[in-house]
């Protein structure tokens, strides 16, 4: 751990996902101080806002921002839009739990704050392989997303370069089960499903059929883990 990572902030893209929590878990485990963004875009699964505040504050970290923009203004996803949750499993095409540059514009504002408050590091909880064939996740709009901030700054323009931070970038849903077990993390605060189920019989489950259960499901059963989330379908 070096003595710029201790004595500098970073911000960390916090959804309230499984993901996520690992990543600010890694964050903090590396030794920065995490400031966390949440953005509050309006989603229809919005279980994941109450999740990314628990998860702050478990890590402990600096800072918690919840953000407010409304992209149901825009729509065109089934997580912004009356668009219903595919639940047949993944395929090869580009799903309709896509929203539109998303994490283009949420590393936009990610950038904006770790500007404001000197921050020089920037974690996202993107994943190559198990990332439903969204262009927002490749390793190529990472690499471009951190040459475009030193183009786009007054800091990158004199010289005090971003570095957008993606330890997920490479592991499968199971190893990133493990690492929230070797983290000390409690996945039972993530949130994971696109359609909650307000139908539980002591509050909303996850409906245990979209993408981002299916993947979280198997993720767990192949690292051999609990997986605490109730799941509506079985």
């Amino acid at each position: 751990m070096s003595d710029s990572q201790t004595s500098n902030p970073a911000v960390v893209l916090l959804s309230g996902g499984l993901d996520s929590m690992v990543t600010a878990g890694l964050a903090r485990e590396t030794g920065f101080r995490v400031n966390a963004l949440t953005i509050d875009y309006n989603q229809r699964h919005r279980r994941e806002i109450d999740a990314a505040r628990a998860i702050a504050t478990q890590l402990g970290v600096e800072r918690h921002v919840v953000l407010p923009l409304d992209l149901r203004q825009f729509g065109g996803s089934a997580l912004t839009d009356e668009i219903a949750v595919p639940k047949g499993g993944l395929d090869d095409t580009i799903p309709v739990t896509y929203v539109p540059a998303r994490n283009l514009v949420f590393l936009s504002l990610t950038l904006a704050w770790a500007e404001a408050i000197g921050a020089r590091d920037i974690f996202i909880g993107v994943n190559a392989l198990d990332y439903s064939g969204y262009p927002d996740c490749r390793p190529e709009f990472i690499e471009g997303f951190e040459r475009l901030a030193d183009l786009a700054t007054k800091a990158g323009v004199e010289g005090r370069a971003f570095r957008i931070h993606a330890p997920l970038q490479y592991l499968g849903k199971a190893d990133i089960a493990r690492e929230a077990d070797r983290l000390g993390l409690d996945p039972g605060l993530s949130w994971s499903c696109y359609d909650p189920q307000p139908d539980g019989p002591d509050g909303v489950w996850a409906c245990g059929l979209c993408d981002s259960c299916r993947l979280r499901r198997q993720g767990f059963a192949e690292a051999g883990l609990v997986d605490p989330t109730r799941y509506a379908s079985a």
